[in-house]
């Protein structure tokens, strides 16, 4: 049959994943660096996702495809779900495929983690206030000429040692892309890139999809600053282990 479909330029999308939490039916995945739809029968064609593609590479087209089927949509979410919590817990009892999302970002999972001793205390190696992006100024002091880490809220509670392996000797703004407009983010990024000279440029982001927008965020707005510094992208899995290292 002929109907809408949700279509993805391969030449523009550079796989931020920031389409795939906005897809209901779970439809769209990163395959090998791209956004992929995963098969015709899972996209509605309603377009849920286009608005957030930074590089415009979705779109609606019209063209043959297998009908929309919502039930087989509910078994992939339940799928997804159940990868997700591993095969010794219960997945969340559904009532219809909204209630999921589609999001991996958003999906429960539990942490089983041996305690090694509990009275080990970290100093704070926090040297500025305040650290949410939106509050901090782009002509803070403190931002001049300093090694800077862009850290996506969440990684400071996944990775254990991140005050030692992250903070310790860096100016520190944090945020979360999902959350919060990226665009804003960008901006604000620049403006502090381009005015402060700093000595280098960290990103730790988690390895949901839709975290890898504070550093698209954080490339964006170097390369608008005109500035030639490498932006380290550190990747921090649920479980709290270090998974990538990247230079962008």
């Amino acid at each position: 049959m002929i109907r809408k479909i949700v279509h993805i330029d391969e030449e523009k999308c550079n796989g931020c994943g920031l389409c795939i939490p906005n897809c209901a039916e779970g439809a769209l995945q990163i395959i090998d660096g791209k956004a992929k739809l995963v098969k015709d029968s899972f996209c509605d064609g309603l377009g849920a996702c286009l608005g957030h593609c930074p590089q415009g590479a979705i779109t609606i087209i019209e063209r043959e495809a297998d009908e929309f089927d919502e039930k087989a949509v509910e078994e992939h979410l339940s799928r997804m779900e159940n990868e997700n919590h591993g095969k010794n817990q219960k997945p969340a009892h559904h009532n219809a495929h909204h209630h999921i999302g589609g999001c991996p970002g958003s999906m429960m999972r539990q942490i089983n983690r041996e305690v090694k001793d509990e009275n080990v205390k970290v100093a704070s190696k926090l040297r500025q206030w305040p650290v949410q992006l939106a509050l901090v100024s782009p002509s803070a002091p403190y931002l001049y000429r300093s090694d800077l880490l862009i850290a996506a809220d969440c990684t400071a509670y996944a990775y254990g040692n991140f005050h030692n392996d992250f903070i310790k000797d860096r100016t520190v703004v944090v945020g979360c892309p999902k959350l919060d407009d990226n665009d804003y983010y960008t901006e604000k990024l620049t403006e502090i890139i381009k005015n402060n000279d700093l000595e280098s440029i960290t990103v730790v982001k988690m390895e949901v999809p839709c975290c890898s927008g504070i550093a698209m965020a954080a490339r964006i707005a170097r390369d608008r600053a005109g500035v030639n510094i490498p932006v380290k992208v550190v990747t921090i899995s649920v479980d709290g282990e270090i998974l990538q290292r990247e230079y962008l």
